[in-house]
């Protein structure tokens, strides 16, 4: 355990993040043989990994970031789930629950669950899979801890299951890693990849195509020319070759081509992106593959079955929250819809300054209805349904993130990972009257 603290803080000042599985860790108060003690738990343990986050500040920049999962079968699911109550509890984590294809059929039959001892392999007990899923749900409804993990599908679509079980992921979820392994991401602008034709906006699948060519040998070159703070993250990570290639500035995208984001039209727009970028970047893979040799893991892999599909890397999608990437681009974030049209941004000197999404503030000012009033008000919070003057087709398609219902940003999710090896970063936004049943519905 202490081994891996030490990783984690070399990890951490070379600029990663990490991911544990906790899962392995007896139970509190389970017998210690060698010392005749007793065991004090994942959870304990977890706030060491946390102190040492706060005392090593990432890259000397930022804060390392940190995920924990633990099974829900673990006999400590429980202090797990509640681990967050206290706002100042494992500041450094995300946290989110390991739940299995049995545990969720229990939940939906209303059964109990067995609970396994990690030590012994054997029950420690049981309990309803209702009473801890309603836990879990109040939980992430009052704090945005845990989240949820659906490790059963995640283990069914493991490209190399002979290297072991996946346990765990990235901290923002959307890159199941094996122990050691780490994944490289990039990001396609998708709003650079749109092309007008007689004032008719479309998307440019020949641009987007070559990018996306481009973009998988650069990452698979990455692997190559990184240096990597462990050796055994440089063995795992060059075994499995995995990319990540992914979008952002979907957003962005979709307002060009005049489509709301809550829209069927938007989701197939998603589907037909992804499908594409998946099929291209494979193209890619088999190439580097023919020219400079498969992932060494091959063997006994999921593509070792005799068809044509031989890729050079294990995975080669995911789609990345692009928080900071976003920004630096001047694009919408991953897939997610605008936050908001116009916000206020508080300058060092204390000046407030009205940001404008450079997209609505062209469509104000051609369609005539562009007003510093207007965009003031934007600011403060009005929103852009309840104003008057403003054209019906422009709020139908500057639809912000809060506008957006649970059920459609579910979709756009679903959507995107039809398509991805990996997984996909999403956040469902939700108003502060939402409740617990929403969370559980979503």
């Amino acid at each position: 355990i202490f081994d891996a603290v030490k990783y984690t803080a070399l990890i951490h000042k070379s600029g990663g993040g990490t991911g544990f599985s906790f899962s392995r860790i007896r139970p509190e108060k389970d017998r210690v043989g060698s010392t005749g003690g007793v065991a004090s738990g994942p959870v304990s343990f977890m706030r060491v990994f946390d102190t040492a986050t706060d005392v090593i500040k990432q890259g000397g920049m930022r804060r390392g970031a940190n995920m924990a999962i633990l099974r829900v079968d673990h006999p400590d699911i429980l202090e797990f789930i509640t681990s967050k109550t206290d706002s100042k509890a494992l500041t450094n984590f995300n946290i989110s629950v390991a739940v299995t294809t049995e545990f969720m059929n229990a939940v939906e039959n209303k059964r109990n669950y067995d609970l396994l001892n990690p030590r012994t392999k054997e029950k420690s007990g049981s309990l309803s899979a209702e009473e801890v899923f309603n836990q879990i749900t109040e939980m992430a409804w009052r704090t945005g801890d845990p989240g949820i993990v659906f490790i059963d599908i995640i283990n069914k679509h493991n490209p190399t299951p002979h290297l072991g079980q996946i346990e765990s992921t990235n901290p923002c979820g959307e890159q199941p890693l094996l122990p050691f392994e780490s994944c490289n991401l990039a990001s396609i602008n998708l709003s650079k990849m749109v092309k007008v034709t007689d004032n008719h906006a479309s998307i440019d699948y020949d641009k987007l195509g070559k990018t996306v060519h481009i973009a998988t040998r650069f990452l698979d070159d990455v692997i190559d020319v990184n240096e990597f703070p462990l050796p055994q993250i440089e063995k795992m990570t060059k075994s499995t070759r995995k990319i990540g290639l992914g979008v952002m500035g979907f957003a962005d995208m979709l307002i060009e081509l005049r489509v709301p984001y809550n829209s069927d039209k938007a989701l197939d727009i998603a589907e037909n992106i992804m499908n594409f970028i998946s099929d291209e970047s494979t193209k890619e893979s088999i190439a580097l593959g023919e020219s400079r040799g498969l992932f060494p893991a091959f063997q006994n892999s999921i593509y070792d079955n005799g068809n044509n599909l031989k890729p050079r890397n294990a995975s080669r999608t995911t789609i990345a929250p692009t928080g900071t990437l976003s920004m630096i681009a001047g694009c919408s974030s991953g897939i997610e819809p605008l936050y908001a049209l116009c916000f206020t941004k508080h300058v060092l000197d204390g000046e407030k300054l009205v940001d404008i999404n450079p997209h609505f503030e062209k469509v104000a000012r051609e369609d005539g209805f562009f007003s510093t009033e207007l965009m003031q008000q934007l600011a403060e919070g009005r929103k852009l349904k309840n104003l008057e003057n403003v054209p019906e087709w422009v709020k139908e398609v500057f639809t912000t993130a809060h506008d957006i219902t649970p059920e459609w940003h579910v979709r756009m999710q679903a959507a995107f990972q039809k398509y991805t090896d990996s997984a996909v970063s999403k956040t469902v936004n939700l108003p502060f009257k939402v409740t617990q049943e929403d969370v559980a519905d979503i």
